[in-house]
């Protein structure tokens, strides 16, 4: 043997120690090996193992102070280079693993997945330090949330405490599952795991989850047949050594499957009534055969596992529920919303631009999700108390009476007074807060509590606000579409009055074209697609300034036209699809 491969096999050693030491956070003692496996590389000239040494230098720098993070990745760059100059796979690999293991630590989890990915399609044609169990662990890592602090190597007691984070942290049966079964393989160093699940309707048990078999494929057989079948009625749990010489294996699977089983560890999985529900089964032991300790922690996951399927399943029976609620809820509303539009076909269609313009400005001011949902909701029930307002008052033509007038207002109360009836949650209440006060004032002078400033809800000043602008730009019995000018400036005298200041100056700030989108809804017509993208540059401030100057450029001109071209409605109607 000569000199220098003496010397690089002594290194190859060196970084192996070095790997081992990384994965148990002995960083210390990895610099002591990298740094002898450096010398010899370079004594050497050895571009591949020079460069392993800089990725692995770099990765320990980092590890023992994450404040070197840019000093570890300009030497990881340099490691890079040298790696695709050397032709090495070996140390492109470990490059792409220190890659993906520093950008997993700083939370770039998706730029560490492309490097994981990498590193794995690199080990498929050499894997000199046998690192794809390492990298599979930490892709299994990052999509399953968990941290990088866990340790790649199997420990029962880890893998445990990954089980348990997922059965508090995951309500999807599918996913849990999947988690559990991969960390009962990990712990117990086996080849496969499968969740089978009793189907007591046709009396078949069938794969719930079954590592290393495609999505798309099944394993389903009689309940009757196979080791799985034989614990499930009757609750023992089974240890084989050699499952093709016990009379109870089922060979019919392999043949579906071209697996080959050899040892089987299989114990029932129970409900909370002791009610046998399926199987845990781990296939083939990757050193020797099951032992005790294997059983014991079987056990151990099986117990936490059942526990977390129950609740899971009763999770999904909620949400079903709740889902189910939900949509009788929301076509409860928009049942009660179609009866105001049949006392007046005029107004038809108020309630919903009423709620697209508060969606809309309540987007612009960052309310979160759910309470725009139920903001949606008030704003489609706003009017619902108009049900009680006689159809000479609603219908009539023309300006109503003092008298008239009063008796209108009197919707707002029995919007109240119906929605306080309908049983909501602690969290629909809000619907029936913001919806019965769309008509009170900032300043206090409105109807009908005579609220003022913030002891309005945020909910019911936006309503405020979409309501009076739906009212002057749609066509009443009595009148055309106010001129758009005439509009923006009741807004704008009635900021700090009649309305919240802030919300009017937001209102006016939304991008024009989303404006015109609402008006559309009522024609069903369409922007076309240059008019979209010419008013997505300009807002109902701009418009204002346009329709109020007598000084106007080509270029403003056009753009005003534009606007009142969809304000007026002249808009060709929306082809059906076909």
């Amino acid at each position: 043997m000569t000199k220098g491969l003496k010397k690089t096999e002594d290194a190859e050693i060196l970084i192996s120690h070095c790997l081992k030491l990384i994965d148990e956070k002995d960083y210390s003692q990895a610099k002591l090996n990298i740094d002898r496996a450096y010398e010899l590389y370079k004594a050497g000239n050895s571009i591949e193992g020079i460069s392993i040494c800089m990725s692995l230098i770099a990765f320990l720098n980092y590890s023992t102070d994450k404040n070197k993070f840019e000093s570890a990745m300009s030497l990881l760059n340099d490691a890079t280079y040298m790696a695709k100059r050397s032709l090495s796979n070996t140390a492109e690999l470990i490059n792409e693993l220190v890659l993906g293991n520093i950008n997993f630590s700083e939370l770039n989890k998706d730029v560490a997945l492309i490097h994981y990915n990498n590193a794995l399609k690199l080990s498929v044609d050499e894997d000199k330090y046998s690192l794809s169990d390492t990298i599979n662990t930490r892709i299994r890592q990052l999509q399953n949330g968990m941290d990088y602090s866990l340790p790649t190597k199997s420990d029962p007691l880890v893998s445990l405490v990954k089980i348990s984070r997922s059965i508090t942290a995951l309500t999807d049966i599918d996913e849990l599952l999947k988690v559990v079964a991969e960390e009962t393989k990990n712990a117990i160093q086996a080849d496969r795991c499968t969740v089978f699940l009793w189907d007591k309707d046709t009396d078949e048990l069938w794969s719930k989850v079954a590592l290393g078999l495609d999505s798309s494929q099944e394993i389903r057989f009689p309940a009757d047949k196979g080791l799985a079948g034989y614990v499930v009625k009757t609750g023992e749990s089974l240890n084989i050594a050699d499952a093709y010489n016990d009379p109870r294996f089922n060979p019919e699977v392999d043949s579906k499957t071209g697996y080959k089983t050899k040892t089987i560890l299989c114990m029932p999985i129970m409900n909370n009534n002791r009610e046998i529900i399926g199987a845990f089964q781990v296939i083939n032991k990757i050193d020797g055969v099951f032992t005790k300790n294997d059983e014991d922690l079987l056990v151990a996951i099986g117990g936490s596992a059942s526990i977390a399927l129950e609740n899971a399943q009763l999770f999904d029976k909620q949400l079903q529920m709740y889902h189910e609620q939900k949509l009788m809820f929301e076509s409860f509303i928009d049942t009660l919303a179609m009866s105001i539009d049949a006392r007046d076909k005029i107004t038809a269609g108020h309630s919903t631009r009423v709620r697209m313009y508060s969606t809309l400005l309540a987007e612009e001011v960052g309310m979160d999700a759910k309470d725009i949902s139920l903001l949606e909701k008030a704003a489609i029930l706003h009017d619902i108390g108009k049900i009680g307002i006689r159809d000479s008052i609603l219908q009539k033509d023309g300006k109503l009476t003092p008298e008239e007038y009063k008796h209108i207002q009197e919707h707002v109360r029995i919007t109240h007074d119906i929605l306080s009836r309908i049983y909501m949650s602690a969290d629909f209440r809000i619907i029936t807060e913001m919806a019965c006060s769309h008509h009170e004032k900032y300043d206090g002078t409105g109807y009908y509590r005579h609220l003022k400033g913030e002891e309005i809800t945020l909910g019911g000043r936006i309503l405020a606000v979409a309501d009076v602008f739906d009212a002057i730009t749609s066509k009443r019995h009595y009148r055309d579409k106010m001129p758009i000018v005439n509009v923006l400036d009741i807004l704008l005298k009635g900021a700090g009055s009649h309305f919240d200041k802030n919300l009017v100056n937001t209102f006016l700030s939304i991008p024009v074209n989303k404006i015109v989108r609402v008006f559309l809804s009522e024609s069903h017509g369409k922007i076309e697609s240059d008019d979209d993208k010419i008013l997505s540059q300009y807002d109902l401030f701009a418009i204002h300034r346009f329709a109020s100057s007598e000084d106007l450029s080509d270029k403003e001109r056009g753009v005003l036209d534009l606007f009142n071209k969809y304000y007026i409605g002249q808009v060709e109607p929306k082809e059906e699809s076909k």
